[in-house]
């Protein structure tokens, strides 16, 4: 896995190849090879974006994956270096659960999953991965349940209460 950490002109410092794949498409001629890559980019500090690039060759591939990832980019919300309550993202035969922990606990998932938190700047944080356990689909799950989080001040709004009334 390739892995940089150097602030770029976007402000991200984190940035990672989550996986590349050799697809094959079977033409007259033989077989046509291509390539397509997953990287994950993130300001550890709640923004994070994700983004898959298909090319003839690795590189190029994992160039188109970084330009998409920056281009969707979303925040976020983070309290106390943990997520603010539980949440199952679902994507096609993928499930993943993240749950808030305790400081000291650190980030408990694996493969995909611990890249995207860490990349999201989570520093504790408990995961399971529910179901099939296909790169992309994990990516994407982990993703629709970041999307659905909402801080505690969304919700204090919504609910018109405030803060201090929904964390009592």
């Amino acid at each position: 896995m390739n892995r940089s950490i150097v602030n770029d002109e976007e402000g991200f410092v984190f940035e990672q190849v989550v996986g590349t794949n050799r697809v094959a498409k079977v033409v007259k001629g033989g077989r046509h090879f291509s390539f397509n890559a997953t990287v994950v980019i993130g300001d550890k500090k709640g923004t994070i974006g994700v983004g898959t690039g298909k090319a003839n060759e690795v590189i190029p591939a994992i160039n188109k994956a970084k330009e998409i990832a920056k281009k969707s980019t979303f925040k976020v919300p983070i309290r106390n270096g943990t997520i603010p309550h539980t949440i199952t993202g679902k994507y096609c035969g993928s499930k993943v659960l993240l749950k808030p922990a305790t400081p000291g606990t650190g980030v408990i998932a694996g493969g995909p999953v611990r890249v995207i938190l860490k990349a999201t700047g989570v520093e504790n944080v408990l995961s399971k991965s529910l179901g099939s356990n296909t790169t992309n689909n994990l990516v994407k799950a982990t993703i629709v349940a970041l999307k659905s989080l909402r801080s505690h001040e969304e919700v204090a709004k919504l609910r018109n209460k405030s803060i201090s009334e929904l964390l009592s």
